[in-house]
């Protein structure tokens, strides 16, 4: 069996912006994200913590760590997901945000779940 098959968790994401509480004349953009978290290997595992790099349009960085991700450290088993939503403010209308979540497999296995960059903007400001 495949070590990469074994730990394998998919990580999709989904951007809004929220025009009710940004506020561009006072340079504060918001948005909120949605993450889908889907086991798709073949071993549970669970959340333990995140790591994000945000970005903004002038390469100001945020970094943010913490233990699991609003309040939760949810066990996947193979096949199950868990989806959740939270927000990040910017300087700028446009940013990027990367990062990884930690995860501990059952049998013990620490690995990471890479979260590919995805943009953060303001709608009408990128084509």
């Amino acid at each position: 069996m495949a070590e990469a098959k074994k730990y394998q968790i998919e990580v999709k994401t989904e951007v809004h912006y929220i025009p009710e509480q940004s506020a561009p004349e006072l340079n504060r953009y918001i948005f909120a994200y949605t993450v889908v978290l889907r086991n798709t290997g073949n071993v549970a595992a669970q959340l333990i913590s995140r790591h994000w790099i945000i970005t903004d349009a002038e390469g100001s960085v945020q970094e943010v760590r913490g233990l699991g991700v609003v309040g939760h450290q949810p066990l996947l088993g193979p096949g199950e997901s868990f989806e959740y939503t939270s927000g990040c403010q910017l300087a700028t209308a446009v940013g990027t945000m990367r990062g990884s979540y930690q995860m501990t497999a059952e049998d013990g296995v620490q690995f990471d779940a890479p979260i590919s960059e995805f943009v953060l903007s303001m709608p009408r400001v990128l084509h």
